[in-house]
């Protein structure tokens, strides 16, 4: 349940918006002043503030600042009387998600509140595509999974910026996920995003598509049309694929970004383009410059602030944290309760070499939810490319250490039979006991110390699994 402070000196506002939040299934702590806002926030742990600007002790902009500080993650929603509407506007720009004029209408805090935890999703969703971010002072920040905050204090800096963003990273490795980031969390978010696909627009057609038409300006034109730049007015223009556009469009291209200004087909006018650009290629731009397919001096205006996305099979050890976050996503699509993913099926991910990077692991992922019958995701409901992998990585690892070590290991994980046989000092007794422990302790575990469960699932009779519970000391209390 999403955790939500309310803030204002008014103990009657504070208590009819806690109610209608509540009522929404939130989780609701009042607060009456700045000071006690920022006390809370350092003490709990908040998925978002609803602040008044004007308090006594401390003001809603003064505790913005501290509470950002803190965690940029807390998504923050100022409220404000018409006449501090200024007040509420700079806070935005301090990294507010939003302002609400008083009287404040519970559905309309509601709908926005709803914007912000979207907002925030995909920033925590971005987090798992640790991406590296450089900021014109070479300075890098790397977001991984364990560094939410950092990921979410890079995103309101490149937000806030009107800068032109260069996302960089192969096919899949979630680059228009980095621009919707930027674009709902920036000042833009109210307006239209707007995706091109640069690469599936004919080289006849692309400055049309881009900045419009008058009727009459070619062969089939028999209307007037507006272009991508014109209808994304006041919001972001996501340019993917920025690699494919062919040298004609990219000189037209760069006076856009120089000069702000564009002008239709068959048109004498020039327009404005009030329009955030962020562009993205899986291109090598260097390479491109140096053959002279790409324009150098589009390639540094492009280059400002540019986000390298690194493949999926260069971070494997951040395969488990991005099904964590699959699996949450289609519980709620196909209304399940998969709580994780099996050892044997999360090595068989670990395997893959993921040459469609993050969109594939969430393809697998899905496809073993229309599957699976369990609360777990097992090896068996994902699809046979990435069970045979895991069959043949697993057929090497075991002949490389039996060679190597003169054993035969059958390895678990934590919950799993971990039996290592010495094939120097063989004793079948004592070792046909410790397998026995070992597996009995492992079939427990997984099925939570209950008797008639492991009994039925490990294929052992319940008569017999009493006797060699008994035999080795084992309580099955201890693995409830």
């Amino acid at each position: 349940m999403r955790k939500l402070l309310v803030v204002d000196d008014d103990s009657d506002l504070r208590k009819s918006l806690s109610e209608a939040l509540e009522e929404n299934l939130y989780h609701v702590d009042q607060a009456r002043d700045g000071e006690e806002a920022v006390g809370k926030v350092l003490a709990g742990d908040y998925d978002l503030a609803i602040l008044d600007v004007n308090m006594p002790r401390m003001t809603g902009i003064q505790a913005l600042k501290e509470i950002k500080s803190h965690d940029p993650s807390i998504m923050v929603i100022i409220l404000t009387a018409f006449s501090n509407i200024r007040d509420a506007i700079e806070a935005t720009k301090l990294g507010a998600f939003n302002y609400l004029e008083k009287p404040i209408k519970a559905d309309h805090l509601v709908a926005m509140i709803d914007q912000a935890f979207r907002s925030q999703n995909m920033v925590k969703a971005l987090a798992y595509a640790a991406p590296v971010f450089k900021m014109p002072n070479d300075t890098e920040f790397v977001g991984q999974s364990n560094e939410m905050k950092k990921v979410f204090s890079v995103i309101d800096k490149l937000a806030r910026t009107e800068t032109v963003v260069l996302i960089r990273g192969e096919s899949g490795t979630g680059k228009e996920l980095v621009a919707q980031a930027l674009h709902c969390n920036g000042p833009r978010k109210d307006q239209r995003f707007v995706a091109v696909n640069c690469s599936a627009i004919p080289e006849t057609l692309i400055e049309s598509e881009f900045f419009g038409h008058e009727k009459g300006a070619f062969t089939g034109a028999d209307s007037r049309k507006i272009g991508k730049f014109q209808y994304s007015e006041g919001g972001t223009l996501f340019l993917d694929e920025i690699g494919e556009i062919p040298p004609s469009m990219q000189v037209k291209l760069l006076r856009v970004l120089q000069e702000k200004k564009f002008t239709p087909v068959g048109s004498n006018r020039e327009i404005d383009a009030n329009v955030r650009i962020v562009a993205a290629t899986n291109r090598n731009l260097e390479a491109m410059v140096r053959e002279g397919s790409f324009r150098e001096d589009l390639f540094y205006r492009l280059n400002v602030l540019p986000v390298q996305l690194p493949p999926l099979r260069e971070r494997k050890n951040d395969i488990e944290a991005l099904c964590r976050y699959f699996i949450d996503r289609f519980n709620q699509r196909y209304r399940k309760n998969i709580t994780g993913i099996r050892p044997d099926a999360l090595q068989a991910l670990k395997a893959h070499p993921w040459p469609g990077n993050i969109r594939e692991l969430e393809n697998v992922i899905e496809h073993a939810f229309v599957l699976e019958s369990e609360h777990e995701i097992h090896a068996e409901s994902l699809p046979e490319k990435i069970k045979g992998q895991a069959l043949q990585s697993g057929q090497e690892e075991y002949a490389r250490a039996s060679i190597e070590t003169g054993t035969i290991s059958l390895d678990g994980d934590d919950d799993g039979v971990s039996f290592k046989l010495n094939v120097q000092k063989l004793d079948f007794q004592a070792s046909k006991e410790e397998f026995e422990k070992q597996f009995l302790v492992s079939a427990l575990k997984t099925f939570k110390g209950k008797i008639n469960q492991t009994a039925l699932h490990a294929n052992i009779p319940k008569k017999t699994l009493l006797r060699k519970l008994e035999k080795y000391g084992i309580s099955a209390k201890d693995y409830a």
